[in-house]
């Protein structure tokens, strides 16, 4: 595998003016639920073998990029399509209710904010206009895999990254920024397995804290010892992000509050 994994589908520009960018995962971390577990729990092959599937990954004992193949086509096998699956994750996904503050705050403050997903940018695209508006939905920057679909409404994924052992590996789209002649503060939101490739590459790295005890990033910075920030929804890493963007706090006095 080759070390700059090969990208079958284009990127948004850099932003190569700002002094401050956020990248965030969608599932689980925008989201009250990750999207593809709920079909995956609810209409493919259920939450146990998923679960199953997500340690492998973190034991090293499989990659992210076909154990996540798994859970999709798990769906898909059981007869759903990409219409229905759409209509059900605008039926049942939220999102954190401080999103929305935070990204008006980023916006008028100028710090682009950058979804980076393992997930599939028309369901992100569905989910996202329902609760915010087609305009502001499709004003922000989306990083993701993608769907291919069949006359038949059959439908699989498509990876942005397939040579990667993720599918899509989220360094891509946060390393670029560090080869800037004046990188910017990179501020990095993420949950889960899919976030471990671009963890360590952020300047400042929040981890959601969630109630169903599923904090795999969390469990896997603490095993690698990288510094991240615990937080809950995002009008808790809110008051960080603007003190950093104030000046009031440096990237280690941010690094060092631990739980926001």
């Amino acid at each position: 595998m080759s070390e700059i994994p090969e990208s079958t589908l284009p990127y948004p520009p850099i932003h190569t003016d700002k002094k401050f960018v956020v990248l965030t995962d969608w599932d689980g971390t925008i989201t009250n639920y990750d999207s593809n577990d709920y079909m995956t729990d609810n209409i493919g092959y259920g939450k146990e073998k998923r679960r199953a599937g997500n340690l492998k990954v973190l034991a090293g004992e499989a990659t992210f990029r076909d154990a996540f193949r798994e859970m999709l086509d798990s769906v898909v096998a059981n007869g759903h399509t990409f219409d229905e699956c759409k209509e059900l994750l605008k039926k049942s996904i939220t999102l954190d209710q401080s999103f929305r503050e935070f990204y008006h705050w980023c916006k008028a403050n100028d710090v682009p904010v950058i979804v980076v997903s393992s997930g599939m940018a028309p369901f992100i695209r569905a989910v996202l206009s329902k609760h915010i508006g087609d305009e502001e939905a499709n004003e922000i920057e989306i990083i993701s895999n993608d769907i291919e679909i069949q006359p038949s409404g059959k439908w699989q994924i498509k990876y942005r990254h397939p040579s990667s052992d993720y599918g899509h590996d989220k360094s891509r789209a946060i390393l670029p920024y560090r080869e800037l002649p004046n990188p910017p503060t990179l501020f990095f939101f993420g949950d889960g397995v899919s976030d471990i490739s671009a963890a360590k590459h952020a300047d400042i790295l929040f981890v959601k804290q969630k109630d169903d005890g599923e904090n795999d990033l969390a469990t896997y910075c603490t095993r690698l010892g990288i510094r991240h920030i615990l937080f809950t929804d995002f009008s808790k890493a809110l008051p960080v992000v603007q003190s950093v963007v104030k000046g009031e706090r440096g990237v280690d006095e941010a690094l060092s509050i631990i739980k926001a």
